[in-house]
Protein backbone atom coordinates (compact mmCIF):
# COMPACT_ATOMS: atom_id res chain seq x y z
CA UNK A 1 0.00 0.00 0.00
CA UNK A 2 1.27 3.48 -0.86
CA UNK A 3 1.82 6.11 1.82
CA UNK A 4 -0.55 9.09 1.95
CA UNK A 5 0.50 12.01 -0.25
CA UNK A 6 1.78 14.10 2.70
CA UNK A 7 4.19 11.34 3.72
CA UNK A 8 5.28 10.77 0.11
CA UNK A 9 5.97 14.50 -0.20
CA UNK A 10 8.02 14.47 3.01
CA UNK A 11 10.03 11.47 1.77
CA UNK A 12 10.78 13.35 -1.46
CA UNK A 13 11.90 16.39 0.56
CA UNK A 14 14.25 14.33 2.72
CA UNK A 15 15.72 12.73 -0.42
CA UNK A 16 16.87 16.17 -1.54
CA UNK A 17 19.33 16.30 1.37
CA UNK A 18 22.90 15.14 0.56
CA UNK A 19 23.58 11.49 1.35
CA UNK A 20 19.91 10.62 1.93
CA UNK A 21 18.54 7.82 -0.22
CA UNK A 22 15.06 6.33 -0.53
CA UNK A 23 15.25 4.05 2.54
CA UNK A 24 16.73 6.68 4.86
CA UNK A 25 14.22 9.29 3.64
CA UNK A 26 11.39 6.86 4.37
CA UNK A 27 12.72 6.18 7.90
CA UNK A 28 13.08 9.92 8.58
CA UNK A 29 9.57 10.66 7.32
CA UNK A 30 8.07 7.93 9.52
CA UNK A 31 10.15 9.10 12.51
CA UNK A 32 8.81 12.63 11.95
CA UNK A 33 5.28 11.24 12.45
CA UNK A 34 6.15 10.17 15.99
CA UNK A 35 7.61 13.54 17.09
CA UNK A 36 5.80 15.83 19.53
CA UNK A 37 3.98 18.79 17.99
CA UNK A 38 6.38 21.22 19.75
CA UNK A 39 9.37 19.56 18.09
CA UNK A 40 7.64 19.57 14.69
CA UNK A 41 6.83 23.28 15.10
CA UNK A 42 10.44 24.03 16.03
CA UNK A 43 11.68 21.89 13.12
CA UNK A 44 9.41 23.74 10.69
CA UNK A 45 10.34 27.18 12.07
CA UNK A 46 14.06 26.36 11.99
CA UNK A 47 13.90 25.40 8.31
CA UNK A 48 12.00 28.58 7.52
CA UNK A 49 14.40 30.74 9.59
CA UNK A 50 17.50 29.25 7.94
CA UNK A 51 16.14 30.27 4.55
CA UNK A 52 14.83 33.71 5.51
CA UNK A 53 17.34 34.93 8.12
CA UNK A 54 20.76 33.51 7.25
CA UNK A 55 22.91 35.57 4.90
CA UNK A 56 26.61 36.18 4.34
CA UNK A 57 28.83 38.37 6.50
CA UNK A 58 29.76 41.53 4.61
CA UNK A 59 33.40 41.27 5.72
CA UNK A 60 34.34 37.59 5.66
CA UNK A 61 31.51 35.88 3.72
CA UNK A 62 30.77 33.50 6.62
CA UNK A 63 27.17 32.64 7.58
CA UNK A 64 25.41 35.23 9.71
CA UNK A 65 22.00 36.62 10.61
CA UNK A 66 23.45 40.16 10.77
CA UNK A 67 25.59 42.26 8.43
CA UNK A 68 28.65 41.06 10.38
CA UNK A 69 29.11 37.54 11.75
CA UNK A 70 29.88 36.84 15.42
CA UNK A 71 33.59 36.33 14.66
CA UNK A 72 34.03 39.66 12.83
CA UNK A 73 32.26 41.41 15.73
CA UNK A 74 34.79 40.13 18.30
CA UNK A 75 37.15 43.00 19.17
CA UNK A 76 39.77 40.79 20.82
CA UNK A 77 40.75 38.93 17.65
CA UNK A 78 43.94 39.55 15.68
CA UNK A 79 42.75 42.08 13.10
CA UNK A 80 45.85 41.72 10.90
CA UNK A 81 45.65 37.98 10.15
CA UNK A 82 43.14 36.32 7.81
CA UNK A 83 42.66 32.57 7.40
CA UNK A 84 41.32 31.82 3.91
CA UNK A 85 39.00 28.81 3.72
CA UNK A 86 36.84 27.13 1.09
CA UNK A 87 33.43 27.22 2.79
CA UNK A 88 31.66 28.14 6.06
CA UNK A 89 32.03 24.58 7.44
CA UNK A 90 35.80 25.13 7.59
CA UNK A 91 35.37 28.23 9.77
CA UNK A 92 33.31 26.16 12.22
CA UNK A 93 36.00 23.44 12.30
CA UNK A 94 38.75 25.96 13.13
CA UNK A 95 36.61 27.63 15.77
CA UNK A 96 35.91 24.27 17.44
CA UNK A 97 39.67 23.69 17.75
CA UNK A 98 39.84 27.06 19.50
CA UNK A 99 43.51 27.94 18.98
CA UNK A 100 43.25 30.36 16.04
CA UNK A 101 42.44 33.94 17.12
CA UNK A 102 42.57 35.81 13.81
CA UNK A 103 39.90 36.57 11.21
CA UNK A 104 38.57 34.51 8.29
CA UNK A 105 37.61 34.81 4.68
CA UNK A 106 35.34 32.28 2.95
CA UNK A 107 36.06 31.82 -0.78
CA UNK A 108 32.90 29.86 -1.56
CA UNK A 109 34.71 27.28 -3.64
CA UNK A 110 38.06 26.47 -5.19
CA UNK A 111 39.46 27.14 -8.66
CA UNK A 112 38.71 24.16 -10.91
CA UNK A 113 39.02 24.87 -14.65
CA UNK A 114 37.83 21.32 -15.46
CA UNK A 115 34.54 22.13 -13.69
CA UNK A 116 34.37 25.60 -15.23
CA UNK A 117 35.22 27.35 -11.92
CA UNK A 118 37.65 30.20 -12.56
CA UNK A 119 39.13 32.77 -10.14
CA UNK A 120 36.35 35.25 -10.91
CA UNK A 121 33.73 32.63 -9.96
CA UNK A 122 34.82 32.57 -6.31
CA UNK A 123 35.47 35.48 -3.92
CA UNK A 124 39.17 36.08 -4.65
CA UNK A 125 38.62 39.70 -5.77
CA UNK A 126 36.74 40.43 -2.52
CA UNK A 127 39.60 38.86 -0.57
CA UNK A 128 42.19 41.03 -2.34
CA UNK A 129 40.10 44.15 -1.73
CA UNK A 130 39.81 43.33 1.98
CA UNK A 131 43.55 42.64 2.35
CA UNK A 132 44.42 46.01 0.83
CA UNK A 133 41.69 47.98 2.65
CA UNK A 134 42.40 46.52 6.11
CA UNK A 135 46.20 46.41 5.63
CA UNK A 136 46.31 42.70 6.49
CA UNK A 137 49.80 41.50 7.46
CA UNK A 138 49.39 37.71 7.12
CA UNK A 139 47.16 35.55 4.94
CA UNK A 140 46.95 31.89 5.98
CA UNK A 141 45.70 29.69 3.15
CA UNK A 142 43.78 26.78 4.69
CA UNK A 143 42.27 24.86 1.79
CA UNK A 144 42.15 21.10 1.28
CA UNK A 145 45.21 19.34 -0.20
CA UNK A 146 43.73 18.58 -3.61
CA UNK A 147 44.50 19.70 -7.17
CA UNK A 148 41.82 22.40 -6.80
CA UNK A 149 43.22 23.44 -3.42
CA UNK A 150 46.77 23.64 -4.77
CA UNK A 151 45.63 25.64 -7.82
CA UNK A 152 43.72 28.09 -5.60
CA UNK A 153 46.61 28.47 -3.13
CA UNK A 154 49.11 29.13 -5.94
CA UNK A 155 46.79 31.66 -7.57
CA UNK A 156 46.26 33.57 -4.30
CA UNK A 157 50.02 33.53 -3.60
CA UNK A 158 50.67 34.89 -7.10
CA UNK A 159 48.19 37.78 -6.89
CA UNK A 160 49.50 38.77 -3.44
CA UNK A 161 53.13 38.83 -4.61
CA UNK A 162 54.49 42.34 -4.33
CA UNK A 163 52.02 43.34 -1.60
CA UNK A 164 53.35 43.89 1.94
CA UNK A 165 51.65 40.74 3.22
CA UNK A 166 53.06 37.43 4.44
CA UNK A 167 51.41 34.42 2.78
CA UNK A 168 51.49 31.11 4.65
CA UNK A 169 49.78 27.73 4.36
CA UNK A 170 48.61 25.29 6.95
CA UNK A 171 50.87 22.24 7.04
CA UNK A 172 49.60 19.10 5.34
CA UNK A 173 51.04 15.76 6.21
CA UNK A 174 50.69 12.31 7.66
CA UNK A 175 48.02 12.13 10.39
CA UNK A 176 49.02 10.70 13.78
CA UNK A 177 48.31 7.02 14.27
CA UNK A 178 47.69 6.18 10.60
CA UNK A 179 49.49 3.22 9.01
CA UNK A 180 51.69 4.38 6.10
CA UNK A 181 50.12 1.89 3.69
CA UNK A 182 46.75 3.69 3.95
CA UNK A 183 48.09 7.15 3.08
CA UNK A 184 47.40 8.47 -0.42
CA UNK A 185 50.16 9.73 -2.72
CA UNK A 186 49.25 13.43 -2.49
CA UNK A 187 49.31 13.37 1.33
CA UNK A 188 52.74 11.72 1.28
CA UNK A 189 54.02 14.22 -1.28
CA UNK A 190 52.82 17.15 0.85
CA UNK A 191 54.27 15.57 3.99
CA UNK A 192 57.67 15.35 2.28
CA UNK A 193 57.46 18.94 1.01
CA UNK A 194 56.48 20.22 4.50
CA UNK A 195 59.08 18.18 6.36
CA UNK A 196 60.65 19.80 9.44
CA UNK A 197 64.00 19.63 11.17
CA UNK A 198 64.29 17.10 13.99
CA UNK A 199 66.37 18.70 16.68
Amino acid sequence: MNYPISIRNLIECYKKLPGIGEKTAERLALATLTMDKDIIDLFSKSISDVKSKVKRCQKCNHLSEDDLCEICKQKGRDQKTICVVEDPKNVVIFEKVGTYKGLYFVLDGLISPLDGINPEDIKINDLLERIEKEKIEEVIIAVKPSIEGETTALYISKILKGLPVKVTRIAHGVPLGVDMEYIDAMTLELALENRQDVS
